[in-house]
C-alpha cells in the first residue's frame, strides 16, 4: 500500500481537524506516516509554522486548508495495484 507523510505537530488543533478530513478519503487507497516536525531539524527548518502538509514521494500533495480536489487527483493517479 502507498504511504503519504503527514507532517504536523502535536497538540495542532489545525492538524488533528485536517487528519480527521484527510482519514476517509484515503482509507484503503493510501497508509498515513505521521510526522512529527519538531523530531527532526530538518523539518523544522522546511515546514515551520506551515503545517499541516501532506507529501507523497517528496512531492506536496496538499497543505492547510485540506485540498479535496488535489488529494482526489493525486489517488486517481496511483495505480490500483501496488506491485
Amino acid at each position: 500500500m502507498y504511504v503519504v507523510q503527514y507532517y504536523s505537530r502535536p497538540g495542532c488543533h489545525l492538524c488533528e481537524v485536517m487528519l480527521e478530513e484527510l482519514l476517509p478519503l484515503i482509507r484503503g487507497r493510501a497508509n498515513i506516516e505521521i510526522c512529527d516536525i519538531d523530531s527532526r531539524q530538518e523539518w523544522r527548518e522546511k515546514y515551520g509554522t506551515r503545517i499541516p502538509v501532506i507529501e507523497y514521494a517528496d512531492q506536496l500533495v496538499s497543505g492547510y486548508p485540506l485540498d479535496y480536489g488535489a488529494v482526489r487527483r493525486f489517488l486517481a493517479r496511483l495505480p490500483e495495484n501496488l506491485e
